[in-house]
């Protein structure tokens, strides 16, 4: 199976899904979505066709997008990069919308310390299971919505609250 989605590219929960899988495989989802589905939203669809007009429309509203991302991962890196070598890893993405955070054990911490001090962060292991982290380690930073003024104070404020965590754990 493959899946493909323009939810992140057009509308967040608004957009429209794609598959691609063997006959059989299809067959049997066909199946399976015929019950759980009155119908699809057949309005929404000519939309998208019409606003994304072929696959060139969409990979230029992606560009679109990155053009407007990238200095926002490329800012958050470098912050991190600058004052996190040794308290924690994080991903480079090449694409997506999300940084991983790792840290030593304190991500829970973290989102609070950053809460007390006026940043809302995804919740601490967010990107598990029932957010259920074993090792208390991960935080999923969203750099997408913030300006790039807010999104450096806001990382500041991340980086300041690893190292005083980190710190508070003696795992330096």
């Amino acid at each position: 199976y493959k899946f493909t989605s323009t939810s992140k590219i057009s509308f967040p929960g608004s957009g429209i899904a794609a598959l691609a899988a063997s006959e059989n495989n299809v067959a049997e989802i066909k199946k399976q979505l015929s019950i759980q589905t009155i119908g699809f939203d057949k309005v929404n669809q000519l939309r998208h066709v019409r606003f994304f007009k072929n696959l060139d429309g969409i990979k230029e509203q992606m560009r679109k997008h990155a053009d407007i991302l990238r200095p926002k991962f490329e800012l958050v890196e470098k912050i991190l990069e600058e004052n996190l070598k040794g308290f924690a890893e994080w991903t480079k993405p090449n694409g997506g919308y999300f940084i991983l955070l790792k840290t030593k054990g304190c991500a829970k911490e973290v989102v609070a310390r950053c809460l007390k001090a006026g940043v809302k962060l995804t919740e601490a292991g967010a990107t598990h299971p029932y957010h259920i982290d074993p090792e208390n380690s991960y935080i999923r930073i969203a750099p997408s919505y913030p300006s790039l003024s807010e999104l450096k104070t806001a990382t500041e404020v991340l980086v300041n609250a690893v190292k005083i965590e980190t710190l508070l754990k003696n795992q330096y």
